[in-house]
């Protein structure tokens, strides 16, 4: 008796799933970035994980993304150097490199990081010379 009561009672309509608004789709949505230093905290951690890792693409998306939330990040210019560096990208790490020490010049990195620029300027310099040594450039 009670299941034939159950059966004859109306029953409320199937939930529709409500799909969002066309607006709301868009995949190429530009990111808007306002200044979260938690979320570059986030991005910073993760990219250490890839950079320990060895992705150190996926790293450096990371930092820049870091970078996006928090434009003064020390923290992510250091580790974006280092991984742009490891990519053989040195323009782009001596950016990363400048960047950082211009934002903290008296911090315990920037001495070594000082060093390793200005190694770098000694491999081009002589890097330059020796490719005019050997064009028969030398005087």
């Amino acid at each position: 008796m009670l299941l034939t009561a159950l059966l004859l009672m109306p029953q409320a309509p199937a939930q529709q799933v409500q799909e969002p608004p066309e607006e709301d789709v868009n995949p190429n949505a530009v990111k808007e970035y306002t200044f979260n230093p938690l979320q570059a905290a986030k991005e910073i951690k993760v990219g250490n994980y890839y950079f320990k890792k060895g992705s150190h693409r996926a790293a450096a998306k990371r930092f820049e993304e870091a970078l996006k939330w928090d434009p003064n990040s020390t923290e992510a210019y250091l580790r974006l150097g280092h991984t742009r560096a490891k990519l053989g990208d040195h323009s782009a790490a001596r950016a990363a490199y400048e960047k950082y020490l211009e934002l903290a010049p008296d911090s315990k990195e920037a001495e070594s990081i000082r060093k390793k620029l200005s190694k770098e300027n000694v491999k081009r310099q002589s890097g330059a010379d020796g490719a005019r040594a050997s064009h028969g450039e030398s005087r």
